[in-house]
C-alpha cells in the first residue's frame, strides 16, 4: 500500500471543479417533479433533526462546514465520495447488463484512442506492477459489439491522477485512454496495477470524516466508461479482490460483481478478463 502524500484538498477541488464548471448539464426536470424532489429531501432532513435534537451550536458548526466546502472548492469531491453511490445504484435499479459503479471527480475526457489493443500511456520509468486488462463487449443477446468505447483511467502507484497531479508533473495523459473494440467486441489493455489511496483530506472533507472517526482510504481501482451507438453507457470501477479497504471503501462504492483476480499469464505477467454487457438505450434519462 502506498503512503505517499496526495495532492491537497484545495488544489485537487480546484482542479475537479474547474472540470465540472467546463462540462455544464442542464435536465428536463418538470416544476412539480423538482418540487417533490425538494420538499422530500427537507421534510427527511427535518426528521432527522427531530430525531437527534440537533442543536443550534450543531447547527452552526453544519453552516460554517457548507460555507468552507464551498469556499475550498471541494464540492464535487465530497458530493463524489459520499452521495454520488446513491445515485448510481438507484439509476442502475432498471438495467440487466453490467454492473455500474461512481465516476469520481477525476474524469477527463478525449482521452487518445488506441484501437482494440495497446499500452495505456505512461512514463517510461513508471512503477507498479504490469497488468494486462482484457474482454470483451456484448449485447444482451451475446453477441460481440464491434467498435464500443472503452475508456480507462487510473491513479499510478503512488495513488495521483493525471492532471489533477499538484504540479507533480505528471504527463497529461499519463494513464488514460480510450479503446475501441474489433470485430468480435474484443479489446486488450496493458497497463499497471494502481495502489489505493487516500481521498483529499486536509481540508473540509476531512474534517467531516475526522468528525465519525472514519477514514479517507479509497482501494485500489480502474475506472472505465463503456458504450456504443445504440447502447446505454456503463460508467463503473473495478476492483482488486483482497485489496486493503475493499470492504471499507469511504466512497462506500464497491460492489461483488466489480472485482477482478489478476493471475499470471505465460508470460508471468498478471492477466484478467472482464466482459462488458451492455443495455439497449431505453430511456433518456439514464443514458449518462
Amino acid at each position: 500500500m502506498s503512503t505517499t502524500a496526495i495532492p491537497s484538498a484545495a488544489g485537487s477541488g480546484s482542479a475537479a471543479t474547474d472540470k465540472f464548471k467546463g462540462n455544464r448539464v442542464s435536465s428536463d426536470t418538470s416544476k412539480e417533479r423538482a418540487a417533490a424532489i425538494y420538499k422530500d429531501v427537507l421534510t427527511k432532513l427535518g426528521e432527522v433533526i427531530f430525531e437527534h435534537e440537533v442543536t443550534y451550536a450543531e447547527y452552526r458548526v453544519l453552516k460554517q462546514w457548507l460555507i468552507e466546502i464551498g469556499d475550498g472548492g471541494e464540492w464535487p469531491l465530497w458530493l463524489d465520495v459520499f452521495l454520488e453511490h446513491f445515485i448510481e445504484d438507484s439509476n442502475s435499479r432498471i438495467f440487466t447488463g453490467t454492473k455500474g459503479s461512481i465516476e469520481g471527480p477525476y474524469y477527463v475526457p478525449d482521452a487518445p484512442n488506441l484501437g482494440s489493443k495497446g499500452t495505456m500511456p505512461m512514463r517510461e520509468d513508471e512503477k507498479g506492477t504490469a497488468l494486462v486488462f482484457k474482454g470483451q463487449v456484448r449485447d444482451l443477446d451475446g453477441a460481440g459489439i464491434e467498435g464500443a468505447t472503452v475508456e480507462l483511467w487510473h491513479a499510478d502507484s503512488d495513488g495521483y491522477y493525471s492532471q489533477f497531479d499538484a504540479g507533480l508533473g505528471i504527463p497529461e495523459w499519463n494513464l488514460r485512454a480510450t479503446f475501441s473494440t474489433d470485430a468480435e467486441g474484443n479489446y486488450e489493455i496493458t497497463t499497471i496495477q494502481p495502489a489505493p489511496y487516500q481521498i483529499p483530506h486536509d481540508g473540509p472533507t476531512g474534517e467531516f470524516i475526522a468528525s465519525y472517526d472514519g477514514h479517507p482510504w479509497r482501494p485500489a481501482h480502474l475506472h472505465l466508461k463503456v458504450t456504443a451507438p445504440g447502447k446505454r453507457l456503463i460508467t463503473t470501477q473495478l476492483y482488486f479482490q483482497g485489496g486493503q479497504w475493499v470492504d471499507d471503501d469511504v466512497a462506500g462504492a464497491v460492489k461483488p460483481e466489480l472485482t477482478l483476480d489478476p493471475k499470471p499469464n505465460a508470460a508471468g505477467v498478471d492477466e484478467v478478463t472482464y466482459d462488458f454487457v451492455l443495455d439497449p438505450v431505453s430511456d433518456a434519462r439514464y443514458v449518462a
